[in-house]
């Protein structure tokens, strides 16, 4: 054994290989989804028999709330589990949303665009900037709320490997920076608008004289984004990097030279991109837009509908249209058949993600109609409510339960939903702002997510990860991600203490204490 592979061996032993070797005994992803569900299936009977139950008040109803176990294993249960399974499966949030998306990345790399124009960006990108650059990618990407996972991910990893560095090194990267940082940014976006109505509905239902502003948590957000871009760069290239070691899979870049022709497709393709993005512009920007829609809470006409239902389209034509011109202009697409060959392929590699997807469905469903995680999370509260913890331990104990809770309640905003009814008020009783209490949610949501099969899109980052290393399973993705998680947790509180001691607003006019 060399010196040069000692390292990289002996870090596979550790508490990070530990947690590989384990997840990788595991069975198959599908088939662990297929145990889970019948855990929960047996687990719900013993729930109802046991009488749990939780009292809450709901802020996004305003009202009192009591919820009881309910059982899969009774007549009710199983009507549930065959009659639900299609829809289940059709109604998988992420999975319309990754395939439509593919669709159209995957005309973009058949027709050799992404490719090419990746190796034309890692030429000018300087190559001690490359990790920085996939990470704040991935963290600004949320403000096109899930479209990160589908474009930056796998993205991510392809510009890894074209620079010769460990692919799944850069879907790590990306992937800490879409998911991890999913509260960051540098504007305000959709989730900001989330999380402060039901924070502002908790207020109310307290009849608590208290409004807080979508702007609450701006600047301590853009703070965070360049933050968690520096720690997710050095665990990318001093913990990741070192552990994954020399990539020795079957994918190769391409490291030919681009030609004349390929430089002008990629203008070509650049031009259309320009006027693809002019076009939906004028169709959002102007007041009376087509795309724009009434808020009826607002009166206004926004453009809320298009970021939560429409921007996937948006972003399928986005690849599509300067995939085909480019395809067009190298002759890579010559008619209708080629275009629909590039959508085909790109379908055919998603098979497993299909699969996985199907089982993992059905697992979700489970847990939400059992009202288990909902149980744990108000419980869990409650507990924490009852602890007697004031100031900064408080903020701090807030913090890691609703971390855990996370690994078992997906939902950003369902989890807020019955948290900020509870936890709103009371840390408003004690001096500490709703900005503050919401802050210390948003740290928690995010660095949970990346370690969590819970999380949506959990099943297709996976997927992504065997194309580059088909052996690597669930522990290898869930030992990838572990250090990105507590980093990100640890470095984040470290900045709300020292934010909370200095004074400084967190948002326009926003303070963490009165």
């Amino acid at each position: 054994m060399s010196k040069k592979e000692r390292p990289t061996k002996e870090r596979s032993k550790g508490f990070l290989g530990i947690i590989e070797n384990v997840g990788n005994k595991l069975p198959h992803p599908a088939i662990l989804f297929v145990i889970l569900a019948l855990m929960v299936i047996v687990i719900s009977e013993i729930a109802v028999r046991a009488g749990l139950a939780a009292t809450f008040v709901d802020a996004r109803l305003g009202e009192e709330v009591t919820i009881e176990a309910v059982s899969l294993f009774n007549g009710e249960g199983l009507s549930f589990i065959f009659n639900n399974a299609t829809t289940n499966f059709t109604g998988f949030a992420p999975l319309g949303t990754v395939l439509v998306a593919m669709l159209g990345v995957g005309v973009a790399e058949w027709s050799g665009l992404i490719g090419d124009a990746l190796k034309k960006l890692i030429k000018s990108v300087p190559t001690a900037l490359l990790t920085s650059v996939v990470v704040f990618a991935g963290i600004v990407s949320n403000i096109a709320s899930d479209a990160g996972y589908v474009v930056i991910i796998p993205l991510g990893a392809i510009v890894f490997a074209g620079a010769g560095r460990h692919p799944l090194a850069g879907l790590a990267a990306a992937f800490a920076g879409v998911s991890g940082g999913y509260s960051a940014n540098l504007v305000i976006g959709p989730t900001d608008a989330l999380l402060t109505g039901i924070t502002n509905a908790a207020l109310e239902s307290a009849n608590i004289d208290y409004e807080m502003a979508v702007t609450g948590n701006w600047y301590f957000m853009v703070v965070s984004t360049f933050l968690l871009t520096i720690v997710g760069t050095i665990i990318t290239e001093k913990v990741i990097e070192p552990k994954l070691g020399e990539y020795k899979g079957s994918y190769k870049p391409d490291d030919e030279p681009l030609t004349d022709l390929q430089h002008k497709g990629l203008k070509l393709a650049g031009l259309s991109v320009l006027v693809y993005v002019f076009i939906i512009g004028l169709m959002l920007v102007p007041e009376n837009a087509p795309l724009r829609a009434l808020n009826e809470d607002t009166g206004l006409m926004t453009m809320d509908n298009f970021l939560s239902q429409g921007l996937i389209f948006a972003i399928f034509l986005l690849f599509v249209i300067p995939g085909f011109v480019y395809g067009k202009t190298v002759g890579k697409i010559k008619n209708s058949n080629d275009l629909v060959e590039g959508m085909t392929q790109s379908m055919s590699s998603m098979g497993g993600y299909i699969v996985l997807a199907f089982f993992a469905a059905q697992f979700i469903s489970y847990f939400s109609y059992t009202n288990l995680g909902m149980i744990l999370s108000v419980n869990g509260a409650e507990f924490l409510e009852s602890v007697g913890f004031t100031g900064i331990p408080l903020i701090i104990a807030f913090t890691l339960l609703a971390a855990f809770l996370d690994l078992f309640l997906g939902s950003a905003s369902a989890k807020w939903a019955i948290m900020a009814p509870i936890f709103i008020p009371m840390l408003f009783n004690v001096g500490l702002t709703p900005e503050l209490t919401q802050i210390a949610y948003r740290i928690a949501d995010s660095t949970s997510n990346i370690i969590t099969p819970l999380m949506s899109y959990f099943a297709m980052v996976l997927v992504f990860m065997k194309r580059y290393e088909p052996k690597s399973g669930l522990g290898t993705l869930i030992s990838t991600m572990l250090p990105y998680s507590m980093s990100f947790l640890v470095v984040w509180l470290i900045m709300l203490i020292g934010w909370y001691f200095s004074g400084l607003p967190i948002g326009p006019g926003s303070y963490m204490t009165f």
